[in-house]
Parts: C-alpha cells; structure tokens; sequence
C-alpha cells in the first residue's frame, strides 16, 4: 500500500514488461525503486509474443534466458506479410515466441529478487515537479497519497497518463486502418500466415495448448476515429467477410484491436520526468517490433539513470538518453508505418510488394531489413563505420581467461560496464588498466582472448554497445570512460586537487604492492602524504604502484621486507628510515597502515604446525612488533590502522587459524589504542569483507555473482571501498577514533 510521505529514488509508473525491465535495471545499481501500476494484478493477455534476436541477447546479457526455458522459434520472419529469413550473426537468429504474460511474471520476479517494491491498484493522478524532487499523487485502495521520487519514468502505454501530466507533445497521427484479433478456443481452422484474400488479410495460427489466435482486416475499411473495443462479434463477422469460415462457435479467450497509429513522444525526458516503452511512442505492433522497441528503452535508460541518482554521473548522461532512443524511435516508427501501410492495403500496394519480395531475396538487402526488424543495426552516437565496433552493440563472444571460459554475456550480468583486453603487450596492457583504475567500481577490466577474435581492446557500456575502442594506445579511453561513467573515483583527490588533508605527512603501508594495500597507498599519497609501499617479493608491482602515485602527481617510494620471518622488523625499519631521510631530512612518521597478511584456505584437520605458525607469523606477530618498532618514529597525533577481517564476524571452516590471526589483530589495536592515547595517537581496526583482490575467482561472474548475494548491496567490495574507511582514519578527521573496530563489508551476512 502506497502511503503519503513515502519517498524513493525512482518511481515508475506501469508494472509492465518495460516497468519491469527499466526496475531491475535500477536495481542492479542499488537504486531505491517503487512500480506503481493501476491494475490489480498482472496481465493475464498475451499481446505481444513475440521476442527479437536483439531482445534475446539483452536477456543473456542479464541472466534471464534459464528462467525462459526453451521457446519456440523460427528463423523466418516478415516485412508487411512478405516472408523474410531472420538469419543473422547472432545465438538467436528469429523469433522466439513467448506470452506477453509469462514475460512481465520473470521480469517481474527478478525485479523483485533484486529488491524492487510494486504496488498495484494504485493509479497515477499529479505530478509537481519541484527541486530537486517530483511529487507524485496516487490514488489506491486506502485514498490518495503523495510519493517523493528524485525522478518519475512513464512506462504505462500508449495513453501514458505521466506523459500526459509532465505535457510532452505525442505528435504523429492516429488511427487510419486497424485490424482486430482473439484468442479463441473450441474452433478448428487452418492456419494461415498473411493471407491475403479478395476481401482482406487473415492470419490464423492454433497453439499447443489448443487455443487459434485469429487476426482479421478488411480491405478498404477506414478506422479514422474509431477507438472503441471491438467484441467477439466483430472478430467473427470480419472473419467470415474475408474468409467464409464461421468461427461464432467458439469461445473468446480475449479480444482487442490494434492499429496503424503512429505517434512519437517529442522527447522522452523533461525535467525529472522520462518515457520509455508505448508511453515514448505508439505503434502498430506488425512484426512484434514495439514490444522490443520498449525493452531496449529500458535497458538504454536504466544504467544511465542509475549513475545519477547514485551521484556518479552528471545530469547530462540523461540527455543521451532521448538523442540515442529516439533517433531509433524515428527510425523504426517510420519502417512500421510503411510496414503497415503495405499489410493493410488492397489491390493498390501489391506491385510494391512484389518488388519489396524480389529486393528481399538479394543477400545484402535482405541482411539489412532483417537486422532493422531484429534490432541489431542499431548503433549509437557515429555515422556506421561497418568495420568499426564503435556505437555497435558487441556481438556475443566467448572469453577464454586466466580463470577459465566465460562470455561476454556473463561479464555483462552485474550491469556494469566492461572493459575488454584481448591478449596484449604488457606495457599495453598495464596502461589501459592504470586508465581504468578510478572507474573501477563501475567497470570490470577483463583481458580475455575472444572467439570470434576481437583484434582491439573494447569500451562497453552495460547495455552492450560498445563505447571506445582503439588499434593502438590508449588514446580517448579517459574520455569515453568519463563521458559514460562519469568523473573517476578519484577525480577529487588526484593532480590538482584542493583536498590535501595529509599534506606534509608521511605514512607506511604494509603488503601495498597489490589489492587493499595498493588502494591504500595510492588514496593516501592522493591526499597529501608520502608513502612508503612495502612489498615482499612483488618488487615489479610496488615500482608500478609507485608510478601510478607519482604519475598523478604523488610522492612514493618501495621498501623490501619479507614479514614472519627473523630480522623482519629490522630489515623493513632500515630501508623505511633510509627512505625517509632521503626524501624529508628526518624518520619522522605520522601514519602506520597494517595491511600484509597471508591467508590459509586449509580445512581445520588439514592445517599442519608450520602452516599455523606461519599465519601467526605473518598476520599477527609481525604487526605487534611493527607497531612496536614505529612507536620511535611516530609523532604526537600520529594514526595506526591495522587491516583486520570480516571473518572475525561470521565463519568461514577453511580460515579458522587465519580468522584467529585477525582476532588478534583486533585485539592488540583495542590495547595499544590505550597504551598510545596519552601520545595522542589513535589505534583503529578496519575489517574488510568479500573484495577483489587480483585472485582469479573474481574473473568468474557466476562466483562473484554469489559472493554478491552476501553483502546487503548485492555486490563484492573494490578495494577503493576499504581505501576510502582507511583515508578517514588517517586523517585528522578521526581524532576522536581511537580503540575502534569498523565494520567495512558492506553489510556481510546482516541476515
């Protein structure tokens, strides 16, 4: 039930397929969600039934197609009636048949999965744009109630009432011709495909379930101005007038009509009110075009939507929105309206129609319409190079990696963006990871070879379209990253920044070479500080993580020591302090992070003496004496952070010892945070959860999709998330922080 004062990040209006689309889409994003829709329970008719090539690929791309099941397909489809082959460059060339009803209930059941509220019954009365902010009136069973969304998307149909209260203009013009259909039981007459006879157009097609969907026009008959219904009577007079077969005797399932309206919205976004689906525009649904049409909206506006309500993006990137959706608007409401003017036509349109037939059986012609009708020419924001990925959707590959075959349909189901490396030089390699590093959170980067080959690296977008690519370097990437991601992460603390809260500090980070430790560094040098990146054996990366400090602009030097072993302390102490002196004139340190750690992944009966010992070595003796060591050269006000483990909180059989080690971990901060206070030095524990840490299984989308589930934001931590927590305990910020334990696991396991 909708209750006044209620509030949400996005309200959209209509629980149909594209409603539902466009809220799991949001939702994949962690954006608050709430469908309204003024029917009381989901649709029981099946009007549109039919799914296109590109449509299936979509719902790869998210996972859908198991909940599917098999369908029915057929590679052959039509223009106007004409027979048509679908084949094309893709897993599903065709149509692929499925009841419009059985498509809203998975999408509606995997909007729900994800968390997406929908209420029905609850009709849609005002909107008052204010700001910052739409109010929305619904009406419900319990009266009308007021709803705060930051932003209101009309996907409730060809009369959208959204569209009529934010006074988009729907120009085009209505109804010239229509024909009228029903599901009907109890009847038993041929099926007919487009049959065009002396007196009108008749298509019968009998399902296994033994209900015969009819569909009738009558030549000649003008329908301007007609809207009312039609009933069964209808439906068995037109038959009988086109076909002389009586179908009175059976019983309708349902019954409508649909027309040649052709109408389209004069942009689908105004203020903090967008269309999408029928409500953006309205069509005759020849060749099952307009359900696809809506669906592609959706999957167009949702990551878009998403990276503004959640502050990453501009306002701008819902601009693109209207300029790529309804240039395909135009697009393929003009090819329907031919479609329609050529299947609904007498006598006058047949010599068309031939030479459309003899057109349609040249290769190249034939490629082109069926790509239009399937969806797959789309290609936004260039001209259409056809060499060139560049605009075009990327056409499903299969991925082999260093973690084992994927697709890219698999890499695209956390509805994130992709950045795709096939096999490249490493100083390529390494540039194009450090150029995608700030967007990391919003980009996976995967290097992959690919079959069929990708011969350059690829930007793209969560909607499958590919937004950069390049033969060579690494030129424009930063661009097209901040163009459709938005600024980087980092973009407030790299070259240039006002916010040097350490300024003038110095600070160690143990174990920095890779994963948590290399975000650490890497956030603390952005903000002022010189780091020391300690490294064990890994003296490559700790030199890369020093580039990327100093190629922003920060100030960085690598320490070798290796942990848990006699002489540890003493050997990182010595290159520590050399380190220093050379770079500030004295030892002086002001920030001591204690990140290096080895974990166990041995079950309990298998871990032997020395494996345990090692852990202990590592994990828990080394910090205490580290922190022992560093109390010489800490300065009053100094901060330690100690990187501790969610696995302290919640179990995991394989790591018993290692989640002992961190307990200690957080007990020797709880104890030295008393020991050090009089010197003003704060002692903290930070406790990371499930977060990507350069192992292979987090280039494995079914594992990471599970490893998501555990965390209250239904994704796995990056190590910027935890480098962010560390950032705040480091500065100035936390004075009053001290003996604390934070809980960094994104809400692990909260039940």
């Amino acid at each position: 039930m909708v209750t006044s004062g209620r509030e949400c990040e996005v309200l959209v209006v209509g629980a149909g397929p594209v409603g539902l689309m466009l809220a799991g889409e949001l939702r994949l994003a962690g954006v608050e969600v709430m469908v309204v829709d003024r029917l009381s329970g989901p649709t029981s008719e099946s009007r549109a039934s039919t799914l296109h090539a590109r449509t299936m690929e979509l719902l790869d791309n998210r996972g859908l197609l198991d909940r599917f099941g098999a369908l029915p397909n057929d590679v052959m489809g039509h223009l106007s009636g004409i027979p048509l082959s679908l084949d094309l460059d893709t897993p599903y060339p065709g149509q692929w048949k499925v009841p419009q009803s059985r498509t809203e209930a998975i999408l509606g059941a995997w909007a729900g999965d994800l968390g997406a509220h929908v209420q029905r019954g609850c009709e849609l009365v005002g909107l008052t744009e204010r700001a910052g902010v739409v109010e929305a009136a619904v009406t419900g069973p319990a009266g009308t109630a007021t709803v705060r969304a930051g932003y209101v998307v009309g996907c409730d149909g060809e009369d959208s009432t959204v569209r009529r209260l934010a006074g988009i203009d729907f120009p085009g013009h209505g109804t010239r011709r229509r024909m009228i259909r029903a599901d009907v039981t109890g009847i038993d007459i041929p099926n007919r495909r487009f049959q065009r006879l002396p007196a009108g157009l008749a298509i019968a097609a009998r399902s296994a379930d033994g209900v015969t969907r009819v569909m009738v026009h009558v030549f000649g008959r003008s329908d301007t101005g007609r809207e009312e219904p039609p009933g069964f009577a209808d439906v068995c007079a037109d038959w009988h007038a086109v076909t002389g077969e009586d179908i009175s005797g059976g019983t309708p399932v349902w019954v409508n009509a649909f027309g040649d309206a052709c109408r389209l919205a004069a942009r689908y976004r105004k203020g903090r009110v967008l269309l999408a689906g029928d409500a953006a525009h309205r069509q005759m649904p020849v060749g099952g075009q307009a359900l696809n049409l809506g669906l592609h909206d959706a999957v167009n506006l949702g990551w878009k939507l998403a990276a503004v309500v959640r502050g990453r993006a501009p306002e701008h990137l819902l601009q693109t929105y209207h300029d790529e959706r309804h240039a395909v608007g135009v697009r393929v409401l003009t090819g329907i309206d031919a479609q329609a003017t050529l299947l609904l036509g007498g006598p006058e349109v047949e010599p068309l129609r031939e030479v459309l037939a003899e057109l349609s059986a040249y290769e190249p012609a034939r490629r082109h319409l069926a790509a239009t009708i399937s969806g797959l020419d789309v290609r936004y924001g260039t001209a259409g190079d056809d060499q060139s990925l560049l605009g075009a959707r990327l056409p499903p590959v299969t991925l082999r990696t260093a973690a084992g075959p994927t697709t890219s349909a698999q890499l695209l189901r956390d509805g994130r963006g992709l950045l795709l490396i096939p096999g490249s030089e490493p100083d390529r390699l390494a540039r194009l990871r450090r150029a995608a590093r700030a967007w990391r959170t919003c980009v996976r980067v995967v290097v992959a070879e690919a079959t069929p080959a990708l011969p350059d690296p690829v930007l793209v977008r969560p909607d499958g379209h590919v937004a950069w690519t390049a033969p060579e370097g690494t030129t424009g990437l930063t661009d097209a990253l901040e163009r459709w991601f938005g600024p980087p992460s980092s973009d407030h603390l790299t070259k240039g920044t006002t916010m040097n809260r350490l300024a003038g500090k110095t600070a160690l980070v143990t174990g920095a070479s890779r994963g948590i430790g290399r975000a650490i560094a890497v956030r603390l040098a952005a903000e002022g500080a010189l780091v020391a990146v300690h490294y064990s054996t890994r003296a490559e990366a700790a030199g890369e993580v020093v580039e990327t400090i100093e190629k922003d602009g920060g100030r960085a030097f690598a320490v070798r020591a290796e942990l848990g072993v006699p002489g540890d302390v003493h050997e990182l102490f010595l290159a520590l302090e050399e380190g220093l002196k050379e770079r500030t004139g004295e030892t002086r340190l002001d920030i001591l992070v204690n990140n290096a750690g080895q974990m166990g992944g041995v079950a309990p009966e298998e871990t032997t003496s020395e494996q345990f010992d090692r852990l202990v070595a590592v994990n828990a003796k080394a910090p205490f004496f580290i922190i022992q060591r560093a109390a010489r050269n800490l300065v009053a006000g100094g901060r330690i952070i100690n990187i501790s483990s969610g696995l302290t909180r919640f179990a995991n059989p394989s790591e018993i010892a290692y989640a002992m080690t961190k307990g200690a971990v957080e007990q020797l901060s709880l104890h030295f945070a008393k020991h050090l206070a009089p010197r003003g030095i704060t002692v903290n524990s930070v406790a990371p959860g499930i977060t990507r840490n350069g192992n292979p299984v987090f280039d494995i989308p079914e594992a990471v999709e599970q490893m998501a589930q555990l965390s209250a934001f239904q994704r796995v931590g990056e190590p910027e998330d935890v480098a962010d927590v560390v950032a705040f305990l480091a500065s100035p910020d936390s004075r009053w922080v001290t003996g604390a334990f934070l809980d960094a696991t994104g809400g692990t396991l909260l039940g």
